[in-house]
């Protein structure tokens, strides 16, 4: 595969990145079911619906072998555990949230934001 850029959504507000990663479990069967399930066709729409109402303006997903890279962006006001604690408790979340454990490296019960950790930015150029 050849290098490919991905263009980036405008707002009209300033935006703040998290990144974020996670591991999936070292299964090519389980990989390739994994991303069928982000698909447009296959996510459960009360996920996309309820990372949109917590305040998430954009939220992309990257892969490399196992290794999984997560890119969020929100308003500047955004606070992330107040959000994160409102979407746990949202229709189908844990419910969602149990059904990735299945693929992920992680343990079964966990929240989105204990499964995913925090990459620190160790670098940057603008």
């Amino acid at each position: 595969m050849s290098n490919i850029g991905y263009t980036q959504k405008k707002y009209t507000c300033e935006v703040k990145r998290y990144c974020q990663t996670l591991d999936l479990r070292d299964n090519p069967e389980l990989i390739s079911e994994y991303k069928l399930r982000h698909s447009k066709e296959k996510i459960w729409p009360e996920i996309l619906e309820g990372i949109k109402s917590v305040g998430i303006l954009e939220m992309e997903i990257y892969i490399l072998g196992t290794r999984l890279f997560m890119i969020v962006e929100t308003p500047v006001d955004f606070d992330w555990d107040t959000a994160m604690e409102k979407l746990s408790t949202l229709p189908r979340q844990q419910e969602w949230e149990d059904y990735m454990s299945i693929f992920q490296n992680t343990g079964h019960g966990a929240t989105s934001s204990e499964k995913w950790k925090p990459m620190e930015r160790m670098f940057h150029i603008y």
